[in-house]
């Protein structure tokens, strides 16, 4: 690293320390956070709740409350479940903001029997018309992205059939997705949160995504989930790459914000931000402090790595 460089990054970090000077010493929401119009170099999705206490609970202050701070994207695991009514006020405040709307869950996940792996019809079926129901929520909330999770192994078979299981389950849904140009991710889970799920690696998934051969169907690469089940995660995305569709990330241990545990942000947002990565970076993860003074603390954690990359 230059001098010169190594001296901007030292500089930030300190700058970044503090909420206040980074965010914007003149603007400040009605409930007292700084409030800035600078956005972010990568595009990171905050979920409802995260900053309720500054917000206030009203899902469209939080909303603002967001774009207020230089998000640029949204994501909401649960937004399927909600009332017709409400995703569309959500997407109608999203489109006034200027916010992209990132994954939600698509279908029902298996946590605890086989799941797709197993090559059941009736899953297979229930899992095509939830994709199916998943369009008609994304057309309404303008996303382009869906979360899709293929369940619990299934320990009679053989893994190389329950790939080729849920290979086929992926290829049907893409049948359905790709009209609409839409796409689901598959997101490899940890074992230590999830046991006995099937899909647990970045090559797995690659291997999958490779198989499908859709561009509806791509890699969901959680930083969290991989820095546990497997690490080496600079070279695991490269040698991914051209599968991952979208990343989300929390620290390890805790999830909690970045900044907080054992995981390099500031090289790993690096890193992708030099690979041109335009996509989604969804903030799926808690805040390691309560109250308005952890929200805080969780914007200023995304200031201090994000302002690494320029």
């Amino acid at each position: 690293m230059k001098r010169r460089d190594f001296l901007r990054g030292s500089a930030t970090a300190a700058a970044a320390a503090s909420l206040a000077p980074v965010m914007g010493m003149n603007s400040f929401t009605a409930a007292g956070a700084p409030a800035s119009k600078k956005t972010f170099n990568l595009n990171y999705a905050p979920h409802f709740g995260m900053f309720k206490n500054l917000a206030g609970d009203d899902l469209l202050d939080q909303l603002q409350f967001m774009a207020e701070q230089g998000f640029t994207a949204f994501e909401d695991n649960s937004m399927k479940g909600r009332e017709i009514a409400t995703q569309e006020k959500i997407a109608s405040k999203m489109t006034q903001l200027g916010l992209e709307m990132g994954v939600f869950v698509a279908h029902t996940i298996y946590w605890n029997k086989p799941g797709l792996a197993s090559g059941n019809k009736d899953q297979l079926a229930e899992f095509l018309s939830e994709i199916k129901d998943s369009v008609e929520v994304a057309k309404r909330v303008n996303a382009k992205w869906m979360t899709v999770v293929p369940g619990h192994i299934d320990p009679r078979q053989d893994m190389g059939y329950q790939e080729a299981n849920v290979v086929e389950a992926l290829r049907r849904a893409s049948d359905i997705l790709e009209p609409h140009n839409l796409t689901m991710v598959l997101e490899p889970l940890n074992f230590r949160d999830h046991p006995g799920l099937f899909l647990n690696k970045a090559g797995q998934a690659y291997d999958i995504c490779r198989s499908v051969d859709s561009p509806a169907c791509k890699i969901l690469f959680d930083i969290y989930h991989q820095q546990i089940h497997e690490g080496n995660l600079i070279p695991n995305i490269d040698l991914a790459w051209e599968e991952i569709g979208y990343f989300q990330c929390g620290d390890n241990p805790g999830r909690k914000e970045p900044t907080t545990g054992e995981i390099n942000y500031l090289n790993v947002f690096r890193h992708i931000y030099d690979k041109g990565f335009k996509g989604i970076v969804g903030m799926e993860h808690g805040n390691s402090k309560g109250g308005a003074e952890g929200e805080k603390a969780v914007i200023a954690a995304y200031r201090k790595v994000d302002d690494f990359l320029k």
